[in-house]
């Protein structure tokens, strides 16, 4: 029985990677059992008995490296503890850097190296771009209401308004734009990327890379319906080529290693790159339901067994999410409080 921590279960209207994460360790053919790694309480999955066999309240990742690690060690001491697999963007830095020494304890993990981590960054998207041969929206830097007016002065409307690791907003007009310009600056600092919208589809990639230049599986969707949070509900399968090269491209120039989510907008003529996810996105479960069972290849590289590397799945297999809700004890909610685990 091979015990795998995951992080991200806050299934909530803006859900993280975890829960779809689990479901897929779950059909991997191994005998797992899922430790749910939570930063609060209220996180639905630390609940979710069925798929989550037991959990445990995270040190925030801004407290720093110390607390996270400790806390890792004293799961593995106390219960056993195989792998982990993280989920969250915030907290992948300690992971990467505190991957040696997790791995001296027997923990093992599969990830992004400190500088593919880098990538992430929006404005690292040119660079990337050019080395796969895909474009990117025409795009500027900005870190000051002059600086901001000239960009949209320069793009026309609408434009997005990004940060330059999260949040992203269309904006329509000069008020919506400086509202998402100050949201974004109160809550994630300069600068503050302004860029064109280009038409044409949304498709990601998610998939696996090995480390090496290849990989071990790759699912190319497209969005169908998104929430007001740019969550995916209902998605697609495709298989566009021009798509699934450019995601092969990308592994193969920066020699990924880990999960990552390739997103674009795709039309007749170009791709255009829109980010790349260091991690599994929400709907990574998706990939198990069509047979190219991404987390739980990522579990057997971690665990040094050879995963599968096939990429077989068909297009045209739909992708729903819904709500759902459950009763359990409030001494369940107790207990996490009071102990930090459940």
């Amino acid at each position: 029985m091979y015990k795998v921590a995951v992080s991200g279960i806050n299934a909530v209207d803006n859900p993280g990677p975890g829960v779809g994460i689990a479901k897929g360790l779950k059909k991997s053919g191994l005998e797992v059992s899922v430790f749910g790694l939570a930063y609060d309480a209220m996180e639905p999955g630390i609940y979710i008995k069925w798929l989550i066999d037991k959990s445990f309240i995270m040190p925030y990742p801004s407290e720093g490296e110390k607390p996270f690690i400790e806390r890792l060690l004293y799961i593995k001491t106390t219960y056993g503890l195989d792998a982990v697999i993280p989920a969250l963007d915030a907290e992948l830095p300690l992971f990467i850097k505190g991957a040696s020494l997790l791995e001296s304890y027997g923990i093992k993990t599969f990830l992004p190296t400190e500088d593919q981590f880098k990538l992430r960054s929006k404005d690292r998207l040119p660079e990337i771009a050019e080395r796969i041969e895909v474009k990117v929206p025409k795009t500027k830097i900005v870190t000051s209401y002059e600086e901001l007016n000239k960009a949209i002065e320069e793009l026309g409307f609408p434009v997005m308004i990004k940060g330059i690791f999260y949040k992203a907003f269309k904006a329509f007009n000069i008020t919506q734009a400086t509202s998402y310009f100050n949201s974004i600056v109160s809550e994630w600092g300069y600068p503050v990327i302004v860029q064109e919208v280009v038409s044409g589809e949304e498709m990601n990639v998610v998939g696996v890379g090995d480390g090496e230049g290849g990989h071990f599986g790759l699912v190319g969707i497209k969005k169908l319906w998104i929430t007001s949070l740019g969550k995916i509900w209902t998605g697609v399968t495709v298989k566009n080529e021009r798509l699934l090269r450019a995601a092969e491209k990308f592994i193969s120039e920066f020699k990924w290693r880990g999960a990552f989510e390739f997103e674009c907008i795709v039309n007749e003529k170009e791709i255009y790159l829109i980010e790349v996810n260091p991690r599994f996105p929400a709907w990574v479960y998706f990939s198990a339901g069509i047979g190219v069972n991404l987390p739980g290849r990522l579990l057997k590289a971690a665990l040094g067994i050879e995963p599968e590397r096939h990429s077989d799945y068909e297009a045209g297999k739909l992708y729903i999410r819904f709500t759902d809700d459950f009763v359990t004890d409030m001494s369940e909610f107790q207990k996490v409080v009071t102990r930090g685990e459940s």
